[in-house]
């Protein structure tokens, strides 16, 4: 736990102001999910990941994303060898422990696509061959809001259910951004960390908090909070059974970075908006008056919360 509590700190000496996404990063991690962080240029979204990556001793792949890159160029290739006169298998940038899929929404459909296989079942098909990925792996994907850009691909609905969380970098206030000047006039802070998580004690932390406890209160909540996003009348497709467990898993990474070994239902109040707000598609007479974020507010407040003591009860 120590080393955990360090890693968390490096990085928010590196990345100011932004506590609460470092933290969602972390769950993500624990939880075996992915993170789409969107936000303008140049709010530290890369900077943000190639930090998460540094403070752990494992693999970091890091993938550029346009309109030429193939999905050969993520997975891998068979190439023939004329030195050995042979096939030969060249594993792509997949294999690895932290993927940055850099401006994801800039690949073409196609090349997006050859994330999904990795994103869900940790492995890679490549010219017929399986390639099995190593845990612990998360896939950090950047994109700056579609209606910003030219010549992007938005990403589509199969896609988005694999990200466990979608966080929103924003702006730093005056104040944080006051410290960045200070700070980075004449050092990066990124250059002076080292890693502090070992792949070995991330794969250890991942087993420990399938055993936190999710008691029954806790998961109706959980299941009313799902069930009333279908029911919802502004919403045309709502959670899936896989944004439902990724709730779940989430809730348990979470009570434990709270140093907690049970989930409280106000666990999984705060983390159904990262949860819900990107797996959301509201109906045309929907979208026309709401945001995918109003109706996640709504299903929030229309949900009663149990009462904080059932969740303690094992």
């Amino acid at each position: 736990m120590e080393n955990f509590l360090k890693a968390r700190e490096d990085v928010n000496r590196i990345i100011y102001g932004k506590e609460e996404v470092v933290d969602l990063l972390f769950v993500s991690l624990l939880a075996q999910g992915h993170v789409l962080l969107e936000s303008v240029p140049g709010t530290g979204k890369t900077k943000l990941a190639k930090s998460f990556a540094k403070v752990m001793d494992g693999k970091f792949s890091r993938v550029q994303f346009t309109p030429d890159v193939l999905p050969s160029d993520i997975t891998g290739i068979r190439f023939f060898n004329p030195k050995t006169q042979e096939f030969e298998l060249r594993i792509g940038p997949i294999s690895t422990n932290v993927l940055l899929a850099d401006e994801i929404n800039r690949a073409t459909p196609k090349t997006q696509s050859s994330l999904l296989e990795a994103m869900e079942e940790y492995q890679s098909t490549v010219d017929g061959e399986t390639i099995k990925i190593a845990s612990p792996f998360i896939v950090i994907a950047t994109q700056n809001p579609v209606e910003s850009n030219y010549g992007t691909f938005p990403l589509p609905e199969a896609q988005l259910d694999r990200f466990l969380f979608k966080l929103d970098l924003g702006y730093p206030s005056i104040s944080e951004e006051k410290r960045i000047l200070n700070t980075y006039r004449q050092t990066d802070p990124y250059d002076s960390v080292n890693a502090s998580l070992t792949v070995e004690t991330i794969v250890e932390l991942q087993e420990r908090i399938q055993l936190i406890t999710v008691s029954d209160v806790v998961s109706d909540y959980l299941l009313e909070l799902v069930h009333a996003s279908r029911e919802h009348p502004d919403v045309d497709l709502g959670i899936s059974p896989r944004g439902m467990l990724a709730l779940m898993r989430a809730g348990q990474a979470y009570a434990f970075i709270k140093d907690r070994d049970y989930v409280t239902p106000h666990d999984i109040k705060a983390l159904v908006p990262y949860v819900f707000e990107h797996r959301l598609i509201l109906s045309m007479e929907g979208s026309i008056k709401k945001t995918a974020k109003d109706v996640v507010k709504e299903i929030i407040h229309t949900t009663a919360v149990p009462v904080e003591e059932g969740a303690v009860v094992k």
